[in-house]
């Protein structure tokens, strides 16, 4: 098990939706990793944590640096604001777990976050949640030359979601989605 580098810092800032930010070392390894596969694993990780905790992980964003990488929580709960004690808590529990399974191949900064208004929509459920709401949605692919889509989320099934977009429903399935959020 690694220990944290000499001189730790914990660090609180608060920013519109920022809620904590704690250095954390994981130490180097020269181990080339596929983002992809990094991101899945660290979810893989993390998310049955959060389940236990009470909280959903709405979204995970990793960027590797040369030295240092930013790994990005934004965890949301039911019924609840996520509160900067909740941020300190999921803060001190990830790192712990990261910690002893330490999947990140360099030092980084964990940062945790509650979702704020342009909430990203990564699960089916999440979409469900938000039926009727203004979503955009970008394909992974163009269709008919549109990959952007900006519309009313109509329904939600095993395959896919609906959009009314200028006033004409589009379907598109889950695997066609390469990003998806609340839109204002």
């Amino acid at each position: 098990m690694r220990s944290p580098p000499r001189g730790f810092l914990f660090l609180v800032g608060l920013w519109a939706h920022f809620c904590l930010s704690a250095p954390w070392g994981a130490g180097r390894r020269g181990v080339a990793i596929v983002m992809g596969t990094l991101r899945e694993r660290i979810i893989a990780l993390i998310e049955p944590l959060l389940e236990r905790l009470g909280y959903e992980l709405v979204e995970l964003e990793y960027s590797a640096g040369r030295a240092h990488a930013l790994l990005r929580l934004f965890v949301d709960r039911e019924g609840a604001a996520v509160t900067l004690d909740d941020c300190a808590r999921i803060s001190r529990e990830v790192s712990a777990l990261l910690d002893i399974e330490d999947p990140i191949p360099s030092a980084y900064t964990l940062e945790v976050s509650s979702p704020g208004f342009d909430r990203v929509l990564r699960t089916r459920a999440h979409f469900g949640r938000f039926v009727g709401s203004r979503v955009f949605v970008e394909l992974k692919e163009p269709r008919e030359g549109r990959r952007r889509y900006t519309g009313t989320l109509l329904t939600v099934d095993e395959a896919g979601i609906a959009l009314e977009v200028d006033r004409e429903q589009v379907r598109m399935g889950f695997d066609e989605i390469g990003k998806a959020r609340l839109a204002s």
